[in-house]
């Protein structure tokens, strides 16, 4: 024993050594290691690459030790990337854009966003172009704004329509006896549809078309007018894959020609008017937002909050990528009660979750509406809990391609009583009262348990309807015809009266600060994002504490995504206003 615990200490002791040395080099590094101030020069090209996760709000860490060790995420905040396009609007350094992107990581309403503040742009007369080896079909939606379209010689355009896939688990569960007991209220609630059946209802197929097929005639509207073509043209160029060469593509007028890069750069000093042997100044977009164009300038005292509802709501604290009550109650009250702060803007982009929480939000926010406008503007999702934390502002705005809608509730608990019983496991109780032991998920579901939590989904259900009538002055009955668990993109929400205006944050500032009576104004971002030290500690690749950034390298992107989804709804607790479904659109 003596033996192992020396050795243990040996072994902790060489841990603890390499640590500090790593954390001593890595002080050492950013302490010599001063970064080069970010100039934009003349006649520079404003680079848009779009790496990097694009998230509504990507606040740079408060937290030192993660950025000593550039431990932070690879993402950019959308807010700041539209304000920075309006900046070189009118920026003389700036004379002109260059989309190169490839593969964007970003929602559609998002992508939407970019695309009409890349419009405004074009009406300063600076040029946008665009350069790919392969268009896929969201960088082709947004590079169809740009004057003229370059591709490589041999890549191509993926141009094709839009589709989803569900994965149903109905036979998994008879064959194995796991199953989820599912209660609900809504007949398009089919967030746990895959648990019940092995095929998508009637009802799922008619909304899932509804939504696609709003989301793509609101893409070919707008690639049609930057490339003068009726929907009839476009539609009959996805459906035979008209665009897949290059000779295709160029025939049918989806691009402008074909270069190598090195050519599409000589284009580039073309329309700078840079000797073809001088060098093409280029900024990206990520610097030039580090350069400080990233804020909007004002001198006056006025703010409007703009408080970032992103993620999945969840009972508890919440972080950059949940959204719970307690940091969403903390950001709300501190914009309450600053007196400078004239107007809430609440962006929303959440499928919802937590129902409780999500009751929990929509309290603070009606305080907060007594005292100061409220505005919602909806992104990539604002959907069931998510649009239960906006229904009660003064306005509402959404993008056209938003998913949004989906009042209805469920809720769902798993079961193994068939499997229990396979393998040979019993489980019995004892208990004092009738109710005592709720609900076993070695036990089947008892009627007495079904009926209890049938009747909170139903109350539940009746709450969410009359808090969106209240607050969209619609009667109960007019809300519920158009709930049941429905999702509406957002042009159908504004048809049915779910939302007041189509627009971005940027309408959405600009409607709160018209109900404030304020012109002169500055924006104050909240809430702020801070992250414990094992979090920060899991970012280093020899020191992870989780199993998530393993499985994430073992599965892959893809297949990940799809382990979280079916990790997700084993852990539901409580009654749900989520989005009724899984969907990847392609």
């Amino acid at each position: 024993m003596k033996f192992l615990r020396e050795l243990l200490a040996v072994i902790l002791g060489i841990f603890i050594s390499i640590f500090l040395l790593f954390m001593v080099m890595a002080l050492m590094v950013s302490v010599f290691n001063t970064e080069e101030e970010i100039t934009v020069k003349k006649n520079s090209v404003l680079t848009l690459k779009l790496d990097k996760m694009i998230k509504d709000y990507a606040p740079k860490s408060q937290d030192p030790f993660e950025n000593m060790l550039g431990l932070g995420d690879e993402k950019m905040g959308l807010n700041k990337m539209i304000t920075a396009i309006e900046n070189a609007k009118k920026d003389d350094q700036i004379k002109g854009i260059s989309i190169e992107a490839l593969q964007i990581n970003a929602g559609i309403a998002q992508l939407q966003a970019l695309r009409d503040k890349l419009l405004e742009f074009k009406e300063s007369g600076k040029f946008i172009t665009s350069y790919a080896d392969f268009y896929d079909q969201k960088n082709y939606y947004l590079s169809s704004v740009a004057d003229s379209l370059y591709v490589n010689p041999v890549g191509g355009i993926e141009f094709k329509g839009l589709s989803g896939e569900i994965l149903y688990f109905k036979d998994f569960e008879d064959k194995y006896g796991i199953k989820m007991e599912v209660i609900r209220h809504g007949k398009y609630k089919s967030a746990v549809e895959p648990y019940l059946t092995n095929k998508m209802s009637d009802e799922n197929r008619e909304q899932t078309e509804s939504f696609l097929n709003s989301i793509w005639d609101e893409l070919i509207e707008d690639i049609g007018f930057s490339r003068n073509k009726t929907s009839e043209e476009l539609n009959h160029i996805a459906d035979d894959l008209l665009s897949r060469n290059i000779k295709l593509a160029k025939t049918n007028g989806m691009i402008t020609r074909e270069k190598y890069l090195d050519e599409y750069l000589s284009v580039l000093k073309q329309l700078t008017n840079t000797g073809e042997k001088d060098k093409l100044q280029r900024i990206s977009l990520a610097d030039y937002i580090d350069s400080g164009k990233g804020k909007r300038t004002s001198k006056s005292r006025n703010r409007i909050a703009v408080i970032y509802a992103q993620g999945t709501i969840i009972y508890g604290e919440g972080d950059e990528k949940e959204v719970g009550q307690k940091m969403m109650i903390k950001a709300i009250k501190k914009a309450r009660e600053d007196k400078n702060i004239k107007a809430v803007v609440l962006r929303v982009n959440s499928p919802g979750g937590s129902g409780l929480a999500s009751d929990i939000i929509w309290r603070e926010l009606e305080l907060t509406k007594k005292e100061k406008p409220l505005v919602v503007s909806m992104g990539n999702l604002a959907a069931s809990g998510g649009y239960y934390i906006s229904c009660n502002a003064n306005k509402i705005y959404a993008e056209p391609t938003t998913i949004t809608g989906s009042i209805g509730v469920f809720g769902a608990v798993p079961n193994i009583h068939e499997l229990s019983n396979n393998i040979g496991i019993n489980a019995e109780q004892v208990e004092t009262n009738k109710q005592s032991m709720g609900y076993s998920i070695f036990e089947p579901i008892s009627p007495e348990f079904y009926k209890v939590t049938k009747e909170g989904v139903e109350e539940f259900y009746n709450n969410f309807v009359k808090k969106v009538a209240d607050g969209r002055n619609m009667t109960f009955a007019q809300v519920d015809s158009i709930a049941q668990g429905r999702v509406w993109t957002g042009k159908q929400a504004k048809e049915n009266g779910l939302v007041d205006e189509l627009g971005s944050l940027e309408d959405a500032v600009e409607a709160a600060a018209g109900l404030a009576d304020i012109d002169d104004y500055k924006i104050r971002n909240y809430p702020t994002y801070k992250k414990d030290l094992k979090k920060t500690l899991n970012s280093v690749p020899f020191l992870k504490m989780d199993k998530e950034a393993v499985l994430k390298e073992k599965l892959g992107a893809d297949n990940y995504r799809r382990y979280e989804e079916l990790e997700e709804l084993m852990s539901l607790k409580g009654i749900q206003t989520r989005l009724p479904f899984y969907i990847e659109i392609h």
